[in-house]
């Protein structure tokens, strides 16, 4: 507050001083009455004339009635002033105001350039963080100490390995000798790789508050503005503090902004991102090496980034912070639900189990939520059925209950789900489903989800075919019950056929093409990699890769249709028990396809959901390439 006080007080001041030179100038608009020489030697000779002053610009006096006059005189005529001392008149003579030119147009100017400075302090106390309006070379950097970040490595859980490989880090900068005794060098740049939401800022800022070193933090976006050379200035400008504050860390979120692949621009050579990065090159490793800098860096997108950028010495490590697995998710949730009310009927262990593939974010998430319903339900402590609630409430969006569905569509949805649900339990290697329900959520009529028994990181052909017929099987249904389609498929399709397209020109499992990748990824990095697709085989290769993946739907099709048709009766079962209950849990698959009934629904639980998890942990070692549909999240609408 202080400053800007200060800072108002300095405008204040200059604004003062404006009036004060223009005040002179106001004022000669309210000078004494001119008068002619001839009136002013009539009212001297009448003795009306009180006293005068000469000066070198004419005569100013007082009249007897008190009014004040000015008059120009002659320059060398002076026997006014005898006539005025026959009269007693008190004469004053001013002395020489004649100036400079230059002192002349300094007070002319001197207004004006008081009211530029003004203007120059206005702007300055708006720019953000109250830099100079000319200071886009600056890097804007943030400094971080231990008192203002409170995050520390007790709160970042289920990524071990990547905490054990930054408290190296932390470890040498606190204790050099130890390592330099046995010759070892530390490494110039870490790099954090990662999906989206698994803990790479806030291992930074667990950095920030354990490492006991200045830290500066900035993000790759605010290196490049529209200027060229903005950029190369505001690294070089970082890297300059930092070695005023070495030993220090540096970090780099989302680098793939500053960092992507050169020679792929509008601008060649000459662009102002490439300039950036060059910049950034040299800084990292150059012919002046920044001892004690320690360069961090987070990107979800290591393909797009230039390859040296990624070579020993400037980046040395790479890190991958993926999705935990259940005993990180356990971790996890320890973590976001400390300091909350937690019900006696929680369990930590079954809701980490029930969430596969679930990142930290989606974990903190689902507390936040479940916490939210809590209140929103008039709870004073978060119980299971709310973390139920709130784990479908992140898979699939929030329950739309103003979505009425006719009779009609309320039956095609349930044998259409039925279809899905039923060929999950009948189809060997296929993900039995968790829960069945009709009711819209998000952008689905009714949705089924599927839980792996265990979390996998690798997919068999087997599996991947019978994830393709469980897809198809809301189709199949639809077509053997009611004898006509809908378009609720749509979706269903997309996936069966972008699936079928993979096994084929990327996994090699095609016995008429063998294992080969048909397709390349070399791709402009600026306009976009999903742009354009080289294609690298002939146009004979490419109607064999169609007919492949004709040939895999249609099997996959084929069975479909002939278990529903064996398992007519079961689907209808499902299909009916579904319409009176809205949802079905996979226990309760069980009973149904068995052949019995259910017992009557307890109205008091009948909102009561179990949760679910519709998701598995992904492979990290390419996490720049998309994952196969086969390991997203499993929700057939």
């Amino acid at each position: 507050m202080n400053k800007y006080l200060r800072s108002l007080l300095v405008g204040a001041l200059i604004l003062v001083a404006v009036l004060y030179l223009m005040l002179p100038r106001y004022h000669q608009h309210t000078r004494p009455q001119e008068i002619s020489y001839s009136d002013f030697l009539d009212k001297a000779r009448s003795g009306q004339i009180i006293q005068v002053t000469v000066d070198d610009g004419g005569v100013s006096g007082q009249l007897k009635d008190g009014h004040s006059f000015r008059v120009y005189v002659p320059a060398r005529d002076l026997s006014y002033i005898a006539l005025l001392q026959s009269k007693g008149v008190t004469i004053t003579v001013a002395p020489s105001s004649r100036s400079s030119p230059w002192s002349s147009l300094l007070e002319m100017l001197l207004p004006f350039l008081l009211l530029v400075g003004l203007w120059m302090l206005m702007l300055r106390q708006a720019q953000p963080g109250s830099n100079p309006v000319m200071s886009f070379g600056k890097s804007r950097a943030r400094l971080h100490t231990e008192a203002k970040t409170r995050v520390t490595f007790d709160d970042v859980a289920g990524i071990d390995e990547a905490k054990e490989e930054l408290e190296e880090i932390i470890e040498f900068l606190r204790h050099p000798k130890k390592y330099q005794a046995l010759g070892a060098k530390i490494p110039r740049g870490v790099l954090l790789v990662g999906p989206p939401g698994g803990g790479k800022t806030l291992l930074a800022k667990a950095i920030a508050g354990e490492a006991g070193v200045p830290f500066f933090s900035i993000s790759g976006s605010e290196f490049v503005e529209m200027f060229v050379g903005v950029g190369a200035a505001r690294v070089r400008n970082l890297f300059d503090q930092a070695k005023k504050s070495a030993p220090c860390l540096v970090f780099i979120d989302e680098v793939d902004a500053a960092g992507r692949q050169r020679g792929a621009g509008f601008g060649g050579g000459n662009d102002e991102r490439e300039q950036t990065l060059n910049q950034l090159l040299v800084e990292m490793d150059g012919f002046d090496p920044n001892s004690g800098i320690i360069v961090i860096a987070a990107t979800n997108r290591p393909d797009i980034l230039d390859a040296a950028l990624l070579r020993p010495g400037r980046f040395d490590r790479r890190i991958v912070v993926d999705n935990p697995d259940t005993k990180g998710r356990r971790a996890i949730l320890d973590v976001h639900v400390r300091g909350k009310p937690i019900g006696a009927d929680v369990n930590l262990d079954v809701l980490a189990r029930r969430t596969p593939g679930f990142s930290g974010a989606d974990l903190a998430n689902m507390v936040n939520e479940a916490a939210l319903l809590t209140a929103r339900r008039g709870k004073t402590r978060i119980g299971m059925p709310e973390f139920d609630e709130a784990i479908e409430r992140v898979i699939a969006g929030p329950q739309r209950k103003s979505r009425i569905l006719s009779p009609k569509e309320r039956e095609l949805t349930a044998y259409h789900e039925g279809g899905h649900a039923l060929l999950g339990k009948l189809v060997p290697q296929a993900n039995p489903p968790h829960k069945v329900t009709i009711l819209p959520r998000g952008m689905a009529l009714g949705y089924v989800i599927q839980l792996a028994q265990e979390e996998k990181y690798t997919l068999t052909r087997a599996e991947i075919l019978a994830s393709i017929t469980v897809m198809l099987g809301g189709r199949t249904a639809e077509e053997i019950v009611f004898g006509e389609i809908t378009t609720s498929a749509a979706n269903d399709f997309e996936k069966t056929t972008e699936l079928a397209r993979k096994m084929v020109t990327e996994f090699g499992m095609s016995a008429n093409l063998g294992p080969l990748t048909l397709g390349t990824e070399h791709r402009p990095v600026f306009l976009g990699r999903d742009l354009f697709e080289s294609q690298n085989y002939s146009d004979e290769i490419a109607y064999e890769i169609d007919k492949e993946v004709r040939r895999i739907i249609d099997e996959c099709y084929s069975r479909a249709r002939q278990v529903l048709t064996e398992h007519k009766e079961a689907l209808v079962r499902i299909a009916k028990t579904l319409l009176e209950r809205e949802s079905l849990q996979g226990d309760e698959l069980d009973v149904l396809i068995a052949g019995q009934l259910l017992p009557p629904a307890i109205p008091a639980l009948a909102s009561s959901t179990p949760s679910l998890a519709l998701r598995v942990a992904t492979s990290a070692s390419r996490p720049e390439k998309s994952i196969p549909p086969a390991l997203k999240p499993r929700l057939q609408g």
